[in-house]
This record gives structure tokens, sequence and C-alpha cells, in this order.
């Protein structure tokens, strides 16, 4: 015979789910209240709400094209170098290799040191340029985001916008004030 009694435990851990379970529901039907209520308060009051677009106005605005061909001319020498340690490496390597059947045991092991050298040296070479060039390009796209923001504030305060977002997910054009805000930075 099977027993159908249930241990006031069992009862109290049961409750205890049920009670966390609709007390999770509850918390997001007040969410869901709230945000409903909330977009409808600011549909009435004729909220205005603009968007920006950060990577655009770093590619394509006069400050941002200037900074990037500063940068550029910054560091074409060292690039230019390490384009001719990579050639050397390469020369060197294919010499290697046409050589290495007629060297003894120790000129082609010193050889191939050499070669790993060359190549480690221009191995770190590489990485010192390229973070150099980045550190060097995030100080420049500091500068002109701060000069962005000051002026999305203005354009902000003339248009009386409410709201400006940055890189949102969807937007409609409408809302796009990207444009302006390149514009504005231009003209500075």
């Amino acid at each position: 015979m099977v027993s159908s009694f249930i241990s006031p435990v069992q009862m109290r851990t049961s409750f205890e789910g049920f009670a966390r379970q609709s007390l999770v529901w509850m918390i997001v039907l007040t969410c869901l209240v709230f945000a409903l209520t909330f977009s409808t308060a600011v549909r009435a009051q004729g909220s205005k709400i603009g968007f920006v677009n950060t990577e655009r106005i770093l590619r394509d605005s006069a400050p941002a094209k200037a900074a990037q061909t500063k940068i550029e001319a910054e560091f074409k020498k060292r690039e230019e170098e390490i384009q001719r340690l990579g050639n050397s490496l390469r020369t060197a390597a294919q010499n290697f290799e046409k050589d290495a059947p007629v060297l003894s045991e120790s000129d082609r092991n010193r050889r191939q040191r050499e070669l790993a050298n060359i190549d480690a040296d221009l191995q770190r070479k590489r990485r010192e340029l390229q973070e150099d060039f980045n550190r060097r390009r995030n100080e420049e796209f500091a500068t002109i985001i701060e000069r962005a923001n000051a002026a999305i504030k203005r354009i902000a305060e003339k248009e009386d916008y409410d709201m400006i977002l940055q890189d949102a997910v969807t937007v409609n054009p409408r809302a796009d004030i990207t444009e302006k805000v390149i514009q504005a930075l231009g003209a500075k």
C-alpha cells in the first residue's frame, strides 16, 4: 500500500517554491506595467529623441580623418623599418634554404639561431608598433569624442532634444543626427 502522506518539510519546500515563483511573476508584471506607463507618458509628452553613430563620427568627420593622417605620418618611418627588416629576414631565410645542404652542422645551427633572433626581433617590433599605434589612436579619438559630445550637447539644447542615444542596435533614420554632429565638428 502506497502512502500519500506529505511531510511538513515537503509542504514547506513546495510552498516556498510557489511563493518564490509568484514573487518573480509579480516583479515581472510590475516592471512591464511601469515600462508601458513610462513609454505612454513619454509619447504623450512628445519627447524628442535623437541618435548618434559614434563609429561613423570617428570614421567620417574631418577631425577623425586629420587625426588618422597625422598618426599614419607619425608611424610611417617605423613601419618602413619593419618592412625592411621583414624583407631582410625573407632574403636571409631564402639564402639559408639554398645554402643549408652544403653547410656544416655548426654553421647551419648558427644561421638558424640568427634567423630565429631576427624573427623574434621583427615580431617584437611589430607588436610594439601596433601597441603604440593603438595607444596614439585612442588618445586622438578621445579628443574627438570629447569634441563630439560637446557638439551633441549644443545640438540637443538648440533643437530641444530630450534624449540623445549613442550606438543603438536599431534606429529610425529620422532620429539620426550623426550628420549634424559631423558638420558641427567640421565647422570648427
